[in-house]
């Protein structure tokens, strides 16, 4: 048994050497597609609404806050970025569920940029190793929580592990020493949450930006100095306890690092911008739609799923609120034969196709199919106005962990988001700084690129 958890789950990713090529690529592929999905959400009310408040507090220019044309300190540059690159639920799932990467990333790009502002050359592959060191503390947190089916969850899981583990990560990028890094880890403890009355609204994406900004804080707190709890994890008034309950395992945290999870399971890419689990019933309904000439002869819907009670919106009421509405995801695949960024907005949610279908669609839950992403399954009956009946089970959305997808199609979906949102010579300077390698890759100037939305429409 530990005597010190959180120093022995300190010096346990501290000790981890990566070496190895295919760490390296992944961890290159989830930096661009952290980029792209930050950069397409920059422009939607919530990282508005954040980044106008950075600007009337002010801040001294150290990071470049994504789409929105200025720099602010590190911490408000972590805070809204991370707000950009959850806010259309469009960056990667991970197993148990969680999002590790708008949790981590925008602490880290603002780190580098900082540090390669101050002369110190290029940050690439610091960040890359910090990212993946980050990603393998979220997913053994996740685990020790014991909560891995979504009806089990107490609160939102980037905003209980995002701060450690950003912590952690942002730790391992300055290089803390190992009792700064558990004063970091202590710190961050202190500063977890998320209500999950608020998935479906604003305040969703900002359980991930502001998991990333206190992580970061954290992480600069410690190397001032600042103190926390010698072992803040462990004991009846640690973070396990306060968190999960007789749930808390710690065997997870401290178990041989053997396989990296960033390769197994790894993440599951997102091609629909939408919550995780909705992506099962698309991939269904768009199966039915191949088998339906014309929505419009659509009598009725029937869904069947594991339960999954915040997902269960048959009227939502934005189209915010139709990315974690498992109807309307349906609904929308039906009528137009394809998910992306304008299902989502207000016009397409309160359409009048939308609201008929919406109104004949029925939802059944059940606990007897396991809500385990890995192991779910789901149903989609289409019945039309002649009587012929259409359905589709989906177990394993394409880009899952069972049905993965190529490198490629991950950079095409970054492609298309970025491109479309800046010039083109901005564009090919992105992307060939991306085909440097790690030791020479500048952070800076990827940012640079993505300072603001610079396209023609």
């Amino acid at each position: 048994m530990s005597k010190n958890m959180t120093l022995d789950f300190v010096a346990l990713l501290r000790a981890w050497s990566i070496t190895d090529p295919a760490l390296i690529r992944m961890a290159r592929l989830l930096l661009i597609d952290g980029l792209a999905v930050a950069l397409a959400g920059s422009d939607q009310p919530g990282p508005r609404l954040a980044a106008a408040l950075a600007r009337q507090q002010g801040g001294k220019e150290s990071a470049t806050v994504i789409g929105q044309g200025f720099s602010t300190s590190l911490s408000q540059a972590a805070q809204i970025n991370g707000l950009s690159m959850h806010v259309l639920d469009y960056e990667p799932m991970w197993n148990p569920p969680n999002h590790a990467l708008s949790t981590m990333l925008p602490g880290l790009l603002a780190l580098a940029e900082q540090r390669e502002a101050l002369g110190e050359g290029p940050q690439g592959a610091r960040l890359l190793h910090s990212l993946l060191k980050g990603v393998e503390a979220q997913g053994r947190l996740r685990l020790s929580s014991g909560q891995i089916e979504p009806r089990e969850l107490s609160l939102h899981p980037p905003g209980v592990v995002g701060p450690l583990a950003c912590a952690l990560a942002c730790g391992d990028f300055l290089a803390l020493s190992k009792a700064q890094q558990v004063a970091a880890v202590g710190i961050a403890a202190s500063r977890a949450g998320g209500v999950l009355a608020n998935v479906g609204s604003m305040t969703k994406a900002l359980h991930c930006a502001d998991a990333c900004r206190s992580g970061l804080e954290a992480a600069l707190l410690a190397q001032s100095g600042f103190t926390a709890d010698a072992d803040a994890l462990a004991g009846p008034r640690g973070y396990g306890y306060a968190y999960f309950g007789d749930r808390f395992d710690s065997s997870h945290l401290l178990a041989p690092l053997l396989v990296p999870r960033v390769l197994t399971p790894g993440p599951a890419w997102k091609l629909f911008p939408s919550q995780y689990a909705t992506h099962f019933v698309i991939t269904a309904a768009l199966d039915c739609r191949a088998e339906i000439a014309d929505p419009a002869s659509i009598r009725r819907v029937e869904i069947l799923t594991p339960l999954m009670p915040y997902i269960d919106r048959p009227t939502p009421t934005s189209g915010l609120d139709g990315k974690f509405s498992l109807q309307y995801c349906v609904v929308a695949a039906l009528l137009d034969a394809r998910l992306n960024l304008d299902s989502f907005s207000d016009a397409r949610r309160f359409a009048e196709d939308a609201t008929r279908l919406l109104s004949v669609t029925q939802l059944t839950q059940t606990a007897e199919i396991s809500g385990r992403l890995d192991a779910m399954h789901v149903e989609v009956c289409v019945t039309l106005a002649d009587g012929t009946v259409v359905r589709h089970q989906c177990a394993a959305p394409l880009g899952s962990w069972s049905r993965p997808i190529s490198e490629k199609v991950v950079e095409d979906k970054a492609h298309d988001l970025i491109d479309r949102r800046i010039t083109p010579t901005l564009a090919h300077t992105f992307w060939a700084e991306l085909d440097a390698p790690p030791q020479t890759l500048r952070i800076s100037t990827l940012m640079a690129c993505l300072t603001a939305d610079q396209s023609l429409g």
